[in-house]
């Protein structure tokens, strides 16, 4: 397994605990910041502080900039240099919806990173789909280059988790017979609205989950009922293709996912990590 050097263990000045994580723009380029909000009952409350660089690049430090957060645009917290890993069926009242069975070993597909977008940017309804579906999930962001990576080690490969939405074409996966299609479209993998780090594996496996639709919950489960939980997921993923830092495990739905038309709204909410909201657009 290839490993490097935490890049928060090198940050100067802060301590290495669970941080949000953002990329945000103010003005100019797509900038990475830490971000506190009022409910830490930190000294600066609903702020994202600068940081010099890309943290899954290599090291880097605060600049000493600080804004509010309601002056800046939050973006995709992460644009995979190299791949999306999605995971279906991996909560078994989702299988159970879907009319299928829980599968023995993960179901793995990929979504190009082209389909990342960030908090608020629009999904679009292509002309394509007349089943359009929402799915809210838990993704973990591979922090390092690794490949076979034992499940007890797994933790060490992890940068953080974020919020995501595995927007798919339902009856474009029915009628291909593969994914690619269906999941692919550009804005079709929503991400945000910033990495957690320094969550334990304990923790990622105990989170709640929900989906709503217009402000109607449409789902809700916990991460504890994953059939394949995320260390089983990073090992089997990385037994088949080299994760690189940046790339994004979409670890399933739970049951509830339904359809969205243009005009909508989406929102997932996940303890202890954010909500991630997306409106619904015509491609016309």
């Amino acid at each position: 397994m290839a490993a490097r050097a935490s890049p928060f263990r090198l940050l100067r000045g802060i301590r290495v605990v669970p941080m949000r994580i953002a990329r945000y723009v103010a003005g100019g380029d797509p900038t990475f910041g830490i971000v506190e909000l009022a409910a830490d009952g930190g000294p600066n409350p609903d702020t994202v502080a600068a940081l010099t660089g890309d943290p899954l690049a290599g090291p880097v430090n605060l600049t000493g900039e600080r804004l509010a957060l309601a002056d800046v645009r939050l973006v995709a917290p992460v644009l995979p240099r190299s791949k999306v890993v999605g995971v279906g069926r991996n909560y078994a009242a989702h299988a159970a919806e879907m009319g299928q069975e829980v599968d023995q070993t993960p179901l793995t597909f990929f979504k190009p990173n082209t389909s990342v977008i960030g908090p608020g940017e629009p999904i679009v309804h292509p002309a394509e789909t007349e089943d359009l579906h929402f799915e809210g999930e838990l993704a973990v962001v591979i922090g390092r280059i690794c490949r076979r990576v034992p499940p007890e080690r797994a933790a060490e490969v992890i940068f953080g988790y974020t919020v995501a939405n595995d927007v798919t074409c339902r009856d474009l996966q029915a009628s291909d017979n593969q994914w690619s299609r269906a999941k692919g479209y550009d804005s079709f993998c929503p991400l945000g609205p910033w990495i957690v780090t320094h969550l334990s594996l304990e923790e990622a496996g105990s989170l709640e989950l929900s989906t709503t639709l217009n402000g109607e919950e449409r789902q809700r489960a916990s991460t504890s009922l994953l059939v394949h939980g995320v260390a089983d997921l990073v090992s089997y993923i990385s037994s088949f293709t080299t994760l690189l830092p940046g790339d994004v495990i979409l670890t399933g739905t739970p049951a509830g996912v339904g359809r969205m038309l243009p005009g909508d709204r989406v929102s997932v909410t996940i303890e202890a990590i954010g909500t991630l909201t997306n409106p619904v657009l015509s491609e016309d």
